[in-house]
């Protein structure tokens, strides 16, 4: 099951990516999210106020952190993705920029969240880095004419999405995955309306493949890559959930390849390769002993997953 999950995971994930790009071609950044969120956002407040049992024991304090968390993990990540995008950044270069997420993730996990780390978990993380390298490489020699500093803005998106993990993973109240997933939408629904009405970007273009693209994004990237990001995230650990952020970029570049023609070579196999590798050493690199701390912190009363609605 675990694996079956992982696997939905990168596939609905990296089509965040392809959906953002298949968005760009018919309307702004601005425009695609808002018409992304707005209809879902509805939709999920009203199964809100039916089903109301998952909502039950929490505080407003308990909200709050979701709503930050969902600033951070999906208006603040994904504008920065459709923003690249958009500058001209290719959807497997965005993905590629974002790949470095698990070394962040990875390298900050033990000092905040006293997560064990192994040595081959490490080299694991290592290895990834270099598979998105090569890639990113590869992709990067074939798409010239963007500005130097549109490379940038994925990378502020990433940080933005590793700051909203470790938020969420230090949480002591449990939520479940249906009400962040309504209090992320909601919030994204009024930051990018507000945003998109400012700037004059919220009417939406009388075209097919815009409401193809917000179609794709909605089933695929929120209600698939979104929810088995959290789900896997409170499952395995930050380490593994970030790990599978290296199959990204490589899955992207070939998908993008598919579909949009981007270019895909022996070197982005090569990477596609090593990424795949490091995915493999990383899972078999935990070993008992990260096992046992769970089990040690679970028995001290110390696990956030388990702890009651409402304690903080």
């Amino acid at each position: 099951m675990n694996i079956l999950l992982s696997l939905a995971f990168v596939v609905c994930w990296s089509s965040g990516f392809i959906g953002a790009k298949l968005g760009a071609g018919s309307a702004s950044a601005l425009t695609v999210l808002m018409w992304r969120f707005l209809p879902l956002a509805v939709v999920l407040v009203a199964v809100a106020v039916v089903v109301r049992s998952a909502w039950r024991g929490l505080t407003a304090r308990d909200l709050a952190r979701q709503a930050v968390v969902g600033v951070l993990s999906q208006s603040g990540y994904l504008l920065s993705v459709y923003y690249a995008i958009q500058l001209g950044v290719s959807s497997g270069t965005t993905a590629l920029i974002d790949g470095v997420q698990p070394l962040v993730a990875g390298a900050l996990a033990g000092p905040l969240l006293g997560q064990y780390v192994s040595g081959r978990q490490w080299l694991g993380l290592g290895l990834g880095l270099s598979g998105v390298a090569v890639v990113t490489l590869a992709d990067a020699a074939a798409g010239g004419g963007v500005a130097w500093w549109a490379y940038a803005v994925p990378l502020l998106g990433m940080l933005s999405l590793v700051a909203a993990t470790f938020l969420e993973s230090r949480a002591r109240s449990r939520v479940a995955p249906s009400v962040s997933l309504t209090v992320h939408c909601v919030t994204s629904a009024v930051l990018f309306s507000a945003l998109a009405l400012g700037t004059g970007a919220a009417a939406p273009p009388a075209r097919g493949d815009f409401w193809v693209a917000v179609a794709w994004l909605v089933g695929l990237s929120t209600f698939g890559g979104y929810g088995l990001y959290w789900l896997i995230l409170k499952r395995s650990g930050v380490t593994e959930v970030n790990t599978l952020m290296f199959l990204m970029a490589p899955v992207t570049a070939v998908w993008g390849a598919l579909m949009f023609g981007e270019p895909f070579g022996v070197q982005t196999a090569v990477g596609l390769t090593v990424c795949l590798v490091a995915v493999v050493v990383v899972r078999r690199g935990g070993g008992r002993r990260g096992t046992s701390l769970t089990a040690a912190r679970s028995e001290a009363g110390e696990n956030r997953w388990t702890r009651s609605p409402g304690s903080t």
